[in-house]
């Protein structure tokens, strides 16, 4: 391969991986330098220097001068045991400085001494020999590109194509890799299809040794919370911030939001003309029920807004510290602020971040007579 095939074919690495052209030289160059090594015997010090204008291939050898030759220490450990402290330079790489003055004059202890040892035939060589090492760096250097640009994702939503399933995870194709979507972290009831996009929620990004692994989530809170900030222009622009989302996955949903300017309803904006923009959400959640909260800083009036569907509710804040309130409902509301199996209640105060007890004027008066 001559110089201008070779920078053809580095070309061509770095547009496919996306990856720099200083990560495939390095590992160009790292890898011509074992070869170098391995083929012709080497005993000293190398190095590989790649023409980056013309692709011309040199390698040199190179002495460090010093003092003394250092051919390593020994020391003895706890167990009495003889340990070999390696020299920090092969000794084999070491001039001394009377010897490299005879070759350089005025040179000086730490300076290096090369000479050009290219092989006529290396060009041959080190392509077959180095081609693994390459290929070795190349993926490393793709996945650590991964790695960097999905980082920057994570709790983020993103649209990806349904790829491959088995029977405990889904596979989506997000670009450069793949995400994987449990099949415990679906909404429960929504059917995924082979081929189809998908909005997805990454939940974590780790670098492991097989490469990036990108776990993903559609049952997580923050996919609510990002569907809404995709939906609503108000909350992109900060009209309207989301304080907070409690999440029963395919069940129900609270979301609190409040307007930073009055003449703009935070409820009315999040809910959009004949409720497009809550459909689209909806749909999206495969109709799991979402209530709209409308924050306030005075607790027993947040509380008040979280308990819905439930009206008509007088809340005391009983502890301020420990947040305990207690939510007083009549008979026909009672089940509505509870919810199926506590589950409004139990939203409400993930929500607000109050344990909440609900009871009837009944049920508190019946406790004061005993």
């Amino acid at each position: 391969m001559n110089g201008k095939e070779f920078i053809k074919a580095l070309n061509h690495i770095v547009e496919e991986k996306h990856i720099s052209k200083d990560v495939v030289y390095e590992a160009m160059e790292l890898a011509l330098q074992t070869a170098y090594k391995k083929n012709f015997d080497s005993k000293t010090n190398v190095r590989v220097e790649i023409n980056r204008e013309t692709g011309d291939i040199k390698v040199f050898s190179y002495l460090i001068v010093v003092e003394d030759v250092d051919f390593g220490t020994e020391e003895i450990d706890e167990e009495g045991n003889v340990v070999k402290i390696p020299p920090a330079i092969n000794p084999d790489a070491q001039i001394i400085l009377e010897q490299a003055e005879e070759i350089v004059p005025g040179i000086k202890v730490g300076e290096t001494i090369e000479k050009e040892v290219t092989p006529e035939d290396f060009g041959r060589v080190a392509a077959s020999t180095a081609k693994q090492v390459i290929t070795q760096k190349i993926r490393e250097a793709e996945k650590n590109s991964i790695i960097a640009e999905f980082e920057g994702k994570e709790f983020e939503m993103m649209l990806g194509l349904v790829a491959m399933e088995d029977n405990r995870n889904y596979y989506i194709d997000l670009g450069r890799t793949r995400g994987i979507l449990p099949k415990s972290e679906i909404i429960p009831g929504e059917e995924i299809k082979m081929g189809t996009n998908i909005k997805v929620y990454i939940t974590k990004v780790e670098n492991q040794t097989k490469g990036p692994l990108i776990l993903l989530s559609r049952k997580n809170f923050g996919f609510v919370k990002r569907l809404f900030e995709t939906e609503i222009p108000e909350l992109q622009d900060g009209t309207i911030e989301l304080y907070g989302v409690a999440r029963e996955a395919g069940v129900r949903s609270k979301v609190a939001v409040y307007s930073n300017n009055e003449k703009v309803d935070a409820i009315g904006a999040c809910i959009g003309e004949k409720g497009c923009r809550i459909g689209s959400i909806l749909k999206e959640l495969n109709g799991e029920k979402v209530d709209l909260v409308l924050y306030s800083e005075d607790p027993a009036e947040y509380i008040k807004n979280a308990l819905s569907p439930a009206k008509d509710v007088i809340v005391n804040i009983i502890d301020p510290v420990k947040k305990e309130a207690l939510a007083i409902v009549n008979d026909d509301n009672l089940s509505l602020a509870i919810g199926k199996k506590g589950s409004n209640v139990v939203l409400a105060s993930r929500l607000t971040k109050y344990k909440i007890n609900v009871k009837t004027l009944v049920q508190i008066q019946e406790e004061g007579n005993k």
